[in-house]
């Protein structure tokens, strides 16, 4: 099977990282003639481009393939697809994240090749600015009626597309992100002396937060209930993995609440680095405001840690109430205080929580699984007769919308 991947770039992230998983696997695992197309990794985040590099398939970067709306580098990112699909002549294109599922896809059906598209995360969401929702509705509802077919992370992410009229019900699969589970079910280096290195002692209970240190992500809910936790437990310290623009503004809030020496900012760090700190805590508190399905939560949960979360996205498909964790409603700050109580004054409530999240999604999460997945929806897509036959390649001449 030959497959184009699409994604608008390669920063450390959960669309990001499953995308590499599955080229990877589809390459090493089934012998599949994968490509990968990417623009540059431009961000605070981090980048995977070198691993990408490393991999052993061919990648090409766009340099015009940018997160913001660009009108004449998206016409000409737009053109260099179409050169880019003409040349490899895959039998699928598989897009990923907003602008390269839109420009993917339009690139795609230009040249004649079905388009699988990734619903990592809806790109209308919460928070945004009505026009602005409005704005990607529109193009997504474009940008589906030419997708033979969508692959949803969770099946929240389904339920949001046909609520704005975006596909239909049986143009979706879902298929859980997976990831490289060894490393959470058994911890890479001891978690003593990962704690000690951030200082944190064994009589400690350590609340962990994974995310971006930007808007949306929640952390100001934490803070907003970490005084009465503290009050309640003094032994709790609240470990933050990431970094981004807000730190210094959290940095000055903690201190002026006078609860600095119960916070750890690690910054950003290395996806290898994530299993070890996961297993330094004894809680993972997961307040973002809107998410697909975050892996911080599946990777917890095989870890063997309990998980406190707001009920957004996917989230209630892994952390079920009573039996891996606690499902909050969105911008709550008392059952946030009062969940993460519960599990300090409770051990045995945190080692039952967590190993009944490990039992049931451990399996379910594997990359290997995904990939598998993955591809019996290349298998049907490829077998399903198409509405329209596919166009013939076009030249890229002078005059030609297709030239460069």
């Amino acid at each position: 099977m030959k497959v184009a991947h699409v994604i608008t770039r390669l920063i450390v992230g959960g669309a990001q990282e499953n995308t590499l998983h599955t080229v990877e696997d589809q390459h090493h695992l089934h012998g599949d003639d994968v490509s990968l197309i990417t623009g540059p990794p431009q961000g605070p985040e981090g980048s995977l481009m070198e691993r990408a590099e490393q991999g052993g398939f061919p990648m090409h970067v766009i340099p015009q393939l940018g997160r913001s709306i660009h009108p004449w580098k998206d016409w000409q990112c737009y053109r260099s697809l179409i050169r880019l699909l003409q040349e490899i002549q895959p039998d699928i294109v598989h897009t990923h994240s907003s602008k390269a599922g839109v420009l993917g896809r339009a690139a795609a059906e230009r040249v004649g090749i079905p388009a699988v598209h990734t619903v990592h995360g809806a790109s209308f969401h919460y928070g945004q600015h009505p026009a602005i929702f409005r704005t990607y509705v529109w193009a997504e509802r474009w940008a589906a009626r030419r997708t033979a077919h969508f692959i949803s992370v969770a099946d929240a992410m389904t339920a949001d597309y046909l609520a704005q009229r975006i596909g239909r019900p049986e143009g979706f699969t879902t298929v859980c992100s997976g990831f490289d589970v060894e490393p959470f079910l058994t911890p890479p280096r001891p978690p003593a002396d990962v704690r000690a290195e951030w200082g944190l002692d064994p009589e400690h209970l350590v609340v962990g937060k994974i995310a971006r240190l930007f808007h949306l992500k929640g952390h100001e809910f934490l803070l907003r209930a970490a005084p009465q936790i503290v009050a309640a437990h003094p032994e709790v310290r609240f470990l933050l993995v990431g970094d981004g623009i807000l730190r210094e503004s959290l940095e000055r809030e903690i201190a002026a609440c006078g609860l600095t020496e119960h916070f750890v900012f690690t910054g950003l760090v290395p996806p290898s680095q994530i299993p070890e700190l996961i297993h330094a805590m004894d809680i993972a508190v997961h307040t973002s405001q809107w998410e697909g399905l975050a892996r911080v939560l599946p990777q917890s949960l095989i870890a063997g840690k309990p998980v406190v979360t707001y009920d957004v996205g996917g989230a209630r498909e892994v952390v079920i109430p009573g039996e891996t964790g606690y499902l909050l409603p969105r911008d709550s700050v008392d059952d946030l205080t009062t969940a993460v109580c519960e599990l300090a004054d409770d051990a045995a409530l945190r080692e039952r929580l967590g190993q009944t999240g490990r039992d049931r999604f451990t399996e379910q999460f594997r990359h290997q699984t995904m990939t598998r997945r993955i591809r019996e929806v290349y298998g049907k897509v490829l077998d399903t007769p198409r509405d329209h036959p596919a166009r013939a390649p076009e030249a890229l001449e002078p005059g030609n919308p297709g030239s460069a």
